[in-house]
């Protein structure tokens, strides 16, 4: 099959600026297709690192530009893509995300034999770094990303029921996924002055709906010589991100490391004592799988796409309660066996449902269906 992908910011994306849980998707599934004998392009920005870089583990990268600003960056880039696929023996065009998968008419419209697929990933206008213009197009991506495409793939159940109740759609359930990794080393955690066990770990962007301010908040009522490790980049530097480093210097204890990936990531979930995720809202969290991955208990906020996650592996706390997630903390704290055993838990989940492997396979079969059907 000739696959193409839509709507990242660049591979891989260790090396992308404001790369986030769509971009460290796309580097899953479509590497792993690629290996598979598929013929694999991915659209990538012309900004990204490595922008003279063909090829990524198998995958064709093309590098098209974009306006470098929040609101057009993504949906110029998206266009500029779709216009050129249209002259590309597609047999597969993938959207990732509502934002993207506003375009999907055209290809649908003028590239009858190609499949269409979008990807809801979550419910980005949502996040409060957008205005309301953008919140309403978000909205209509949502709406177009369930009715045009050939195929909607959702990252959840929640989402999937969601969209059966408002629009009387089916949609195919395939989650996000992630490897579980052997033994890490311990080298990576010296740059930080820590040590094995004896830190809890939140990584994510640092933007509102992500709530790391809750933590920290939280963090400040618990009596332990932990540290509270956040790791995230603030994209736009913007005002929350600021906050947050306002907030981190009131409290020694508080550690706000920038964005890390590859072997600094690995070794930094590895050796963490417990994982923190304090989310609003979530299509479905590529983090706290890892966290999961690597065997660590995860304190979350109780919003429904995060339950759906643990498998009674994880503690859930009541969204933006500072007391219950500090209560929760020190109770976590107080019982290493219990962290450890709900770890091994963890792991056991996303061994069993969560593989990047399995989530591989699934999309594969229905790349393959879809194609059939056009026959």
């Amino acid at each position: 099959m000739r696959i193409y992908m839509i709507g990242t910011k660049g591979l891989p994306s260790a090396t992308v600026a404001g790369a986030g849980g769509v971009e460290r998707h796309v580097e899953q599934i479509s590497t792993r297709l690629a290996k598979d004998g598929n013929d694999v392009f991915a659209y990538v920005r012309s900004r990204a690192k490595d922008e003279h870089r063909a090829q990524f583990q198998g995958v064709h990268l093309i590098h098209l530009p974009s306006i470098p600003t929040k609101n057009l960056d993504t949906i110029s880039h998206t266009f500029l893509a779709t216009l050129h696929v249209l002259f590309q023996p597609a047999d597969i065009i993938h959207y990732h995300g509502v934002g993207p998968s506003t375009l999907a008419w055209i290809p649908r419209l003028f590239k009858p034999r190609s499949r269409v697929v979008c990807t809801f990933h979550s419910r980005d206008w949502q996040d409060a770094k957008w205005g309301w213009f953008a919140k309403l197009f978000l909205k209509f991506g949502a709406w177009a990303a369930v009715h045009i495409p050939h195929k909607t793939i959702v990252v959840s159940h929640v989402l999937q029921v969601e969209i059966r109740k408002q629009w009387k759609k089916e949609v195919d359930y395939i989650p996000n996924g992630a490897e579980i990794f052997g033994p890490q080393g311990t080298e990576e955690l010296k740059p930080f002055g820590l040590q094995p066990g004896k830190y809890l770990l939140g990584v994510g962007r640092l933007v509102p709906n992500k709530a790391f301010e809750i933590a920290i908040k939280a963090y400040k009522k618990v009596k332990s010589d932990f540290t509270l490790v956040i790791v995230g980049r603030d994209y736009h530097a913007s005002v929350y991100g600021k906050e947050l480093h306002a907030l981190a210097k009131e409290d020694m204890r508080v550690k706000l490391v920038g964005y890390q990936s590859g072997r600094a990531l690995h070794q930094l979930f590895a050796h963490c004592y417990a994982f923190i995720h304090p989310s609003r809202s979530e299509g479905l969290s590529v983090t706290i799988i890892e966290a999961m991955a690597a065997g660590k208990l995860v304190i979350m906020s109780d919003i429904r796409e995060n339950l759906e996650l643990i498998d009674h592996s994880g503690i859930a706390y009541p969204v933006d309660d500072i007391d219950q997630l500090a209560r929760t903390i020190d109770f976590v704290l107080s019982d290493p066996a219990m962290a450890s055993e709900r770890g091994r838990r963890a792991r056991e989940v996303v061994r069993k449902d969560y593989s990047w492997s399995s989530v591989t396979s699934r999309l594969e079969t229905l790349y393959k269906n879809l194609l059939q059907e056009r026959l």
